[in-house]
């Protein structure tokens, strides 16, 4: 993570915190947090989103509040700053709960969300200048055999997905998760985060759950409700991301981050990649920030 990184995920914090003791509801201020991200350019969802093989940037994101369970989200919707608005408008607009595609791109600029001006298309490294990766070599060439070609359009490195949870004054939580995806990737990739249940979770009676890492593998566990499920019968935050993160590691060989929020604002952060940026509003209503959350680390910042 990087101190411009940091500095936009205090940024946020402190927004949300101030917005949540304004009494705004978790869904707006989960919103609102995933929206600076998205705009800031400096992580894997909106400006600063990833291209797939074909030079194109397709994001997905999803947002969802626990009152109600309602939920929203879209995937693959391309040149829009804020998927995560976009998703929202999903499950306030329509009956719908996932819109993909161009009828997704379209819904949103119905709506007038802020658009991506168009990049000219530029050709970035070969595919033996990836870095190693199980599977990019696969997904290369597959990707060679369909349009015969063997170039690829740049890419984006070192950046994650954004998502977040909240719990607001009323008692209610909400999380929310955008993305462009990862590095390497066939056109039309979708990962965890529209799928409600794998990328994002929110219940009042459970709590709530917002997902980072390889989404194949979040899926396989599904592992949003898996979390969510477990503290709706009793287990702790960090257990609960423990357990599930280990299952994830150790049936399908995945790798992932989790963001836990219980509806009596114990929480954890938990991850079984090597990094993974994210933060809190700790005690005093200071933003904490870093970059690897350990074992060792508690419900509660001291």
């Amino acid at each position: 993570m990087t101190a411009v990184q940091a500095e936009c995920l205090e940024a946020a914090l402190a927004e949300g915190h101030h917005l949540l003791m304004a009494g705004k509801p978790a869904l707006s201020v989960v919103e609102e947090a995933i929206r600076r991200l998205e705009d800031s350019g400096l992580f894997n969802a909106g400006r600063g989103s990833n291209r797939q093989l074909d030079g194109v940037c397709r994001m997905d994101a999803s947002i969802m509040e626990g009152h109600d369970l309602r939920a929203g989200a879209v995937a693959s919707i391309e040149g829009i700053v804020h998927p995560v608005t976009a998703a929202r408008l999903v499950m306030e607009q329509t009956a719908h709960v996932l819109l993909v595609g161009q009828s997704a791109s379209r819904f949103a600029r119905y709506f007038g969300l802020e658009r991506i001006p168009r990049a000219k298309a530029t050709v970035g490294p070969q595919p033996r200048q990836l870095r190693p990766r199980a599977g990019v070599s696969r997904t290369v060439r597959l990707h060679q055999a369909i349009l015969k070609t063997g170039r690829l359009r740049a890419r984006s490195l070192g950046k994650e997905t954004v998502g977040a949870v909240a719990l607001d004054l009323s008692g209610t939580v909400a999380a929310g998760a955008s993305t462009g995806g990862v590095d390497v990737m066939l056109p039309g990739r979708v990962g965890d985060t529209p799928l409600i249940g794998c990328g994002v979770y929110a219940d009042n009676d459970a709590g709530a759950v917002s997902m980072t890492g390889l989404g194949e593998s979040i899926i396989r566990v599904a592992v949003a409700k898996e979390i969510t499920d477990c503290l709706a019968a009793g287990v702790s935050p960090t257990v609960a991301a423990t357990r599930v993160l280990r299952k994830v590691v150790q049936r399908v060989h995945g790798a992932a981050g989790v963001l836990v929020l219980s509806p009596d604002g114990r929480f954890a952060i938990r991850h079984s990649t090597p990094h993974m940026a994210a933060g809190v509003i700790g005690r005093g209503g200071r933003p904490f920030v870093r970059s690897r959350f350990v074992s060792r680390h508690t419900d509660v910042i001291e």
